[in-house]
């Protein structure tokens, strides 16, 4: 099922399919929802509850606040804490009370996020190519090469470039048609494509919240993710919840998209034993 729901003034977009335990699905940036298509066909027993984040898909990208950001004082933010009220909203919605949360990149900062905001609604945390620790001065720097880039009109390039450099050279070795496929989903608008660079660029240091990660704690790491490295995920093993750690040595940045029936084996062997 597809369908809509208001947050903070903006209609957002979600899919809701399947019966069973609630898994919540945060796909990263810019692609959409669809990003976990292929993983979700190969789950069994589960809720799949995948909406496309603020500004990305169906969703529309509503007022922000402006500022925030140093380097680009005047780009409006897109927040983590904006994108985990949104998700909040959405159970509210649902008549959710609790669910298991999986995030890939984007999608697993807003999960630290969401812990930080409401853990009793929090009954697992699963991160795929996602980390813990802020953006680097250099990140900040490159965020604000690819604002001023968006607004000179400059958005397709980016994509273009993104489609072919987060997705593991396995993969688009193995299936060239990849990043044709990631690409056609990646539709975000200049000023969202801005939002979002800014909310990455100010997103908050989240190590210290790991170690307040009472839940279980899957964190899936991609050998040739270029952004993420596999030790930066291992901090994830600091969660007293317990943390099961894997690293998939031929993935990239959207290792899910990549490597669906893997990423689904390993998350399907996880929620198990949370169930027990």
């Amino acid at each position: 099922m597809s369908d809509n729901y208001q947050s903070d003034g903006a209609t957002l977009v979600f899919r809701d399919t399947g019966t069973g335990l609630p898994v919540v699905f945060l796909h990263p940036t810019p692609p959409d929802g669809e990003y976990w298509r292929p993983l979700i066909k190969e789950l069994a027993g589960v809720r799949a509850i995948v909406p496309d984040l603020r500004g990305h898909g169906g969703s529309q990208l509503g007022t922000l606040p402006v500022g925030g950001f140093a380097l680009v004082p005047d780009a409006p933010v897109l927040s983590m804490a904006r994108l985990a009220a949104d998700v909040l909203a959405l159970l509210d919605h649902l008549h959710v009370p609790q669910a298991i949360f999986a995030g890939c990149s984007v999608g697993g900062y807003v999960l630290l996020e969401l812990w930080r905001l409401a853990p009793e609604r929090v009954r697992g945390l699963a991160f795929v190519c996602s980390k813990p620790q802020p953006d680097a001065s250099a990140d900040h720097v490159r965020r604000a090469g690819l604002i001023a880039k968006a607004r000179t009109g400059g958005s397709a390039e980016i994509f273009d470039g993104m489609a072919q450099t987060l997705i593991g050279a396995t993969a688009r070795a193995r299936h060239p048609e990849m990043a044709t496929q990631m690409r056609a989903r990646m539709t975000l608008t200049p000023e969202a494509l801005v939002a979002v660079q800014a909310g990455l660029a100010t997103r908050p240091d989240s190590v210290r919240t790991v170690d307040g990660l009472s839940v279980p704690v899957l964190a899936i790491a991609g050998g040739e993710d270029p952004g993420i490295k596999p030790t930066e995920m291992e901090v994830f093993k600091a969660a007293p919840g317990g943390c099961e750690f894997h690293l998939l040595p031929d993935a990239g940045h959207f290792a899910a998209y990549e490597q669906p029936q893997m990423v689904a084996g390993l998350l399907s062997a996880w929620l198990r034993q949370i169930k027990n």
